[in-house]
C-alpha cells in the first residue's frame, strides 16, 4: 500500500471532523478554497516563505467568511478547522521530512488563537492534506466523500435510515455522486491567488468568468434551513 493510500485511510477515520452542507453546495462554495490552500502549501519550500503564505492562507480563510452567511456553518467549520490544525500537530508534525511546513502550521494555529483568522475547515483541510502529501486529486474527492458521508451519518442519527442502508448508499450511490461532482468543480479556485496574467487568456467577461471558475452558493434554501438550527426546541448535534 502506497502511503498517499494509507494517509487516506488515516483520514476517513470517523473520529475526525467533516462537514455538514449539501454535496453540491459545499463543492462550489467550499472546494475553491480548499484547492488554494492545498496549491499553497504544495509550493512553499523556504522559511523565507512562511509570512507569505500565511498572509495568502489568512486572505482565504477570511474570505470564506465573508461569503458564508449562515452562522451555524461558520460556528462548525472553525471548529472543525481547528481540530485539523490540532491533529496535525500532536499526530503528524513529528514524523514531517519538511521543516517549514509544521513551521506554517504552528503560525496558522497561533493566528487563529489570537483571533487574527478564523481557521475555517476547507483551508485547513487542504493545508492538512497538502501537508500530509496527499495529490489535490485526492484530497477534492476525500473532502467530498466525507461530506457526503456526514449527511448519511446525521440521517442514521436522527434514524431516518439505518447503518446498514447508510454503508450500501455509500457503496453504490455516493461514489458517482462526488466523482460527478469532483468532475464539475475540480478547476474552480477563488480567485484570489490570481495575477492579472492568468485571466488574459479568458474569453468570458470579468463576470462571466467569476461565476465560472469561482465560489458560489448553489442552494440558498438549504443555507435558512441551516441557519433555524439554533432555534429548535431539542437540539441532536452539537454544531
Amino acid at each position: 500500500m502506497d502511503d498517499e493510500t494509507y494517509i487516506q485511510l488515516l483520514l476517513t477515520d470517523s473520529n475526525l471532523p467533516t462537514g455538514i452542507d449539501n454535496l453540491h453546495n459545499h463543492a462550489h462554495s467550499a472546494l475553491p478554497f480548499t484547492s488554494d490552500a492545498h496549491t499553497l502549501v504544495c509550493v512553499l519550500s523556504e522559511s523565507a516563505q512562511i509570512d507569505q503564505t500565511l498572509a495568502a492562507l489568512t486572505t482565504l480563510d477570511r474570505a470564506y467568511e465573508s461569503m458564508t452567511l449562515n452562522h451555524v456553518t461558520r460556528r462548525a467549520s472553525t471548529a472543525q478547522g481547528t481540530a485539523l490544525l490540532t491533529l496535525y500537530a500532536r499526530a503528524f508534525a513529528l514524523s514531517s521530512t519538511s521543516k517549514v511546513i509544521p513551521t506554517l502550521i504552528d503560525s496558522l494555529k497561533l493566528a487563529v488563537r489570537r483571533g487574527e483568522t478564523h481557521g475555517h475547515l476547507p483551508v485547513c483541510w487542504g493545508v492538512l492534506t497538502a501537508a500530509l502529501g496527499l495529490s489535490l486529486s485526492r484530497t477534492q474527492h476525500l473532502a467530498l466523500f466525507l461530506h457526503a458521508r456526514s449527511i448519511l451519518s446525521a440521517a442514521v442519527r436522527m434514524n431516518t435510515i439505518g447503518p446498514y442502508l447508510a454503508q450500501q448508499i455509500l457503496l453504490s450511490d455516493v461514489k458517482p455522486l462526488v466523482d460527478a461532482v469532483v468532475a464539475e468543480c475540480c478547476d474552480l479556485r477563488s480567485g484570489l491567488l490570481m495575477t492579472g496574467e492568468e485571466n488574459i487568456d479568458s474569453n468570458l467577461d470579468p463576470d462571466e468568468m467569476t461565476y465560472a471558475t469561482g465560489p458560489a452558493s448553489t442552494w440558498p434554501l438549504g443555507e435558512i434551513v441551516a441557519i433555524r438550527h439554533d432555534l429548535l426546541h431539542s437540539r441532536i448535534f452539537n454544531s
